[in-house]
């Protein structure tokens, strides 16, 4: 039986700290749900009610665009070792980019990874525990180093002109957040 708090419980956060790997979930009012793992040292919890991530650059930008559109967001942790449980994170999500004047305070809770594009700013509404006794057991070997050494090798144009060819809507047509504040749209 899952169980409902109105925010993170110190028990929750332990146990959020210990993971490797975790997922989001938007959905735009119209279209596709988007479920991407997410995985790094990219999660901060900032207080009971308000986490982030950092956000790489990947091949869409599906979670800019849904929460551009309605704010709804989901995160979900579950444990591949120790005692089963997940976890999931409900809130209203929005974007931090690099112009942004927030920018500076969040980027430097975060490694400075080659390839971060963003970060996602959630204002958790609840968070909520659950069983976990169907998630199979998995050891943690490493870290994939394959995203951000692939944009360390490239110079910051070729980043930018990945965003304004790759990142400019989402596979429904949605606009992402702009990554600068220089216009209203993305680029």
């Amino acid at each position: 039986m899952s169980t409902f708090f109105e925010s993170i419980t110190d028990d929750q956060q332990a146990f959020i700290e210990r993971q490797h790997i975790f997922f989001v979930s938007t959905a735009p009012t119209q279209g596709r749900i988007n479920l991407s793992p997410k995985g790094l040292d990219s999660f901060r919890i900032l207080t009971p009610n308000r986490v982030a991530y950092v956000d790489l650059t990947g091949s869409g930008n599906e979670t800019s665009a849904h929460l551009r559109d309605n704010g709804r967001i989901t995160l979900m942790f579950c444990a591949f070792d120790g005692e089963p449980q997940i976890l999931r994170l409900f809130g209203r999500g929005t974007v931090v980019n690099q112009a942004s004047p927030d920018w500076d305070d969040l980027a430097c809770q975060f490694p400075p990874y080659a390839g971060t594009r963003q970060i996602m700013v959630i204002e958790v509404e609840q968070s909520q525990k659950s069983c976990g006794m169907g998630i199979p057991l998995y050891t943690h070997q490493n870290d994939r180093k394959s995203l951000t050494d692939y944009w360390q090798k490239r110079d910051p144009q070729a980043l930018r002109s990945f965003w304004q060819t790759r990142n400019t809507a989402s596979i429904d047509g949605l606009a992402p957040y702009p990554l600068d504040e220089s216009s209203d749209d993305s680029f």
